[in-house]
């Protein structure tokens, strides 16, 4: 590469960094390379949440101001040919002059800072699905965002390097290598938790671990006393039985269930022999009882009754015709 009368390299055209890029690109596919570009679609680099929120941490802190516009430039025009995140680092190669190769490290979560974040998320991200579509409260997005405690880098956990003769502490190819992480967390958020070395599951199992924890307890605990039903449903809850009307009522009530299932009797089923032993009723015994001698004088009552009875009709009769 030829080099100006200044001592730097000649300009290059969008055009033909794109034309060198497809180049590389092919020749690195053919030798079995696996290679992820980033592909910008438009001017916005990144559109979901954890996209933005990445760009949005990188350009709060004035350490990248000065480098990062000629970044931006370089990831729209596709200079990014291959990014490839992995725990704790990021390798890339960039097209400028030349195909350039960057390497960008980030520092883990700090364990304490990870667990205070778990904590204070807790209860709130229902579903690991959720979480990577960033489907979640605005409580929660500004807990993770948050400078320098959240779960984005702060510029003292980043290092970088580049192999182009650039001598700025960030180069171009650097920003055009941090932008394309954002592009790519669009697409594949979960390798946010990859380069932090941190698990998602965690957010979602800490709000689980903390249901649990509060549902251990004394076994009365766990029954809602009638004053709690009562207010949540906004109704008037009966004064719950004592425990011995309870027992006395359950066993009336297997008692006459039992009554209901057992068979009749013989004495009781209709057309049956009737028991031999079973005692006469009152009024036969009493007949079997009467002599010859009181029948007749019991007749000779009701006779005597009757015709009492008869006689005045017929007198009422005999005035009426007359």
């Amino acid at each position: 590469m030829d080099y100006d009368y200044y001592g730097f390299k000649p300009y290059v055209s969008v055009a033909a960094r794109r034309a060198q890029a497809a180049r590389e690109l092919a020749k690195l596919q053919k030798k079995g390379r696996k290679i992820s570009p980033v592909a910008i679609e438009g001017r916005k680099i990144a559109r979901t949440f954890w996209g933005e929120a990445w760009c949005d941490n990188l350009e709060r802190y004035s350490d990248f101001a000065n480098r990062l516009p000629r970044g931006r430039t370089y990831v729209r025009n596709g200079s990014v040919v291959d990014l490839q995140v992995a725990p704790g680092s990021v390798t890339a190669l960039v097209s400028g002059s030349m195909m350039y190769d960057v390497k960008v490290t980030v520092g883990p979560v700090p364990r304490a800072r990870w667990s205070a974040i778990c904590k204070e998320c807790s209860g709130a991200i229902d579903s690991l699905v959720e979480l990577l579509q960033g489907r979640f409260s605005k409580g929660v997005m500004t807990r993770l965002c948050e400078e320098k405690t959240g779960l984005f880098p702060s510029p003292k956990e980043i290092l970088f390097t580049c192999s182009c003769p650039d001598w700025a502490s960030m180069c171009k190819h650097v920003a055009a290598v941090l932008y394309g992480i954002g592009a790519r967390l669009d697409h594949e958020p979960e390798l946010l938790f990859t380069l932090r070395k941190v698990d998602s599951q965690d957010l979602i199992a800490k709000a689980g671990s903390d249901l649990s924890t509060k549902q251990k307890g004394p076994a009365g605990v766990k029954v809602l006393a009638s004053d709690d039903l009562s207010e949540m449903f906004g109704i008037e809850m009966a004064p719950a039985a004592s425990p011995r009307r309870v027992a006395v009522s359950a066993i009336a009530t297997k008692a006459s269930t039992a009554a209901r299932l057992e068979p009749p009797s013989k004495k009781t089923r209709a057309g049956g022999p009737m028991n031999l032993e079973e005692p006469a009723p009152k009024h036969r015994e009493a007949k079997q009882r009467l002599t010859p001698a009181k029948r007749r004088a019991i007749s000779e009552r009701m006779r005597q009754y009757w015709a009492a009875r008869r006689d005045p009709l017929k007198k009422q009769k005999a005035s009426r015709s007359s």
